[in-house]
C-alpha cells in the first residue's frame, strides 16, 4: 500500500509556471506507475500526464503536451509535474495517483489503486 501526499500548488497568472510534488511513502514506490489528474467546477476528473515505473515512458493530454512534463525521483519517492506557459483552463484541483498492478502509464483513471486529496491550481487571466 501507499499513501500520497500532493504539494506546490497555487494562484499563479496565465503564462507562469508551477510545479507540483507527489511525495509517496513505502519502499516499493518505484513498482507504481504515477499518473496525474485534474478536477475542475462542475467537470469530470480527467487524464493530464502518467509516467511509468522507471520514468522512461510518459503519456500526456492532448492538451498540456508541450507545457507540461512528469519526472520522477525514486530514491525521493517522489513525482514531479511541471506546468510552463498556464492557462486559465488549467485551473482545477489536481490529484497524483499510483496504480501497482500494471506498468503502461496509462489515461485510464480506474487503472489507479491510490489517490492523494489533491492540491488546487489557480491560473488567473
Amino acid at each position: 500500500q501507499v499513501q500520497l501526499v500532493e504539494s506546490g500548488g497555487g494562484l499563479v497568472q496565465a503564462g507562469g509556471s508551477l510545479r507540483l510534488s507527489c511525495a509517496a511513502s513505502g519502499r516499493t514506490f518505484s513498482t507504481y506507475v504515477v499518473g496525474w489528474f485534474r478536477q475542475a467546477p462542475g467537470k469530470e476528473r480527467a487524464f493530464v500526464a502518467a509516467i511509468s515505473r522507471g520514468g522512461g515512458r510518459t503519456n500526456f493530454a492532448d492538451s498540456v503536451k508541450g507545457r507540461f512534463t512528469i519526472s520522477r525521483d525514486n530514491v525521493k519517492n517522489t513525482v514531479y509535474l511541471q506546468m510552463n506557459n498556464l492557462k486559465p483552463e488549467d485551473t482545477a484541483v489536481y490529484y497524483c495517483a499510483a496504480d501497482q498492478f500494471r506498468s503502461v502509464p496509462a489515461m485510464y483513471s480506474g487503472q489507479y489503486d491510490y489517490w492523494g486529496q489533491g492540491t488546487q491550481v489557480t491560473v488567473s487571466s
